[in-house]
């Protein structure tokens, strides 16, 4: 399966979010001679979108139910509740058995991190991370509706 290997991050002039291949280059130097570090081509001008690499998300390759790009570090709402909300991340986690919450396997790859917004969302099976593909996207019925960055009080433990 090939997918098309994206960023997007904020730019470092008008924080507003670009899209395209993330580069990486030390020279040449920018007009007040620092060099060039971080920036995304968007097929036109590189040196338009230099951007701040702490806010370099990936995309997953997945679009969410209503055919919008997921991207790393993305706020998903799931079957429309406020209260069902999880964030994208790329990273090992474990893989649990709901119905005996029994440990079966620890892998890699792009997975849903539960957001504690109320009382259930705290609860095992509901807290457990969950493999992010297209079944999870259809079954939860998920929905881009914010970033991680843009909206950093959704990460906030106390509720």
């Amino acid at each position: 399966m090939n997918r098309e290997i994206l960023f997007k991050a904020k730019r470092i002039d008008n924080g507003e979010w670009v899209e395209g291949y993330y580069v990486y280059i030390t020279n040449p130097l920018t007009e007040d001679g620092k060099p060039i570090k971080h920036l995304i081509c968007n097929g036109t001008s590189i040196f338009n979108d230099l951007i701040d690499p702490v806010t370099l998300c990936q995309y997953t390759g997945l679009t969410d139910k209503d055919g919008k790009k997921i991207w790393e570090n993305d706020i998903l709402r799931g079957h429309g509740n406020d209260d069902d909300l999880a964030k994208v991340v790329f990273g090992e986690f474990d893989v649990i058995d709901v119905e005996t919450h029994e440990k079966v396997d620890r892998v890699i790859g792009w997975h849903t991190k539960v957001i504690e917004t109320d009382v259930l969302s705290k609860c095992e099976p509901f807290c457990l991370p969950m493999p992010l593909n297209d079944f999870y996207i259809k079954r939860c019925e998920y929905e881009v509706v914010k970033n991680a960055f843009d909206n950093p009080e959704l990460l906030e433990v106390d509720r």
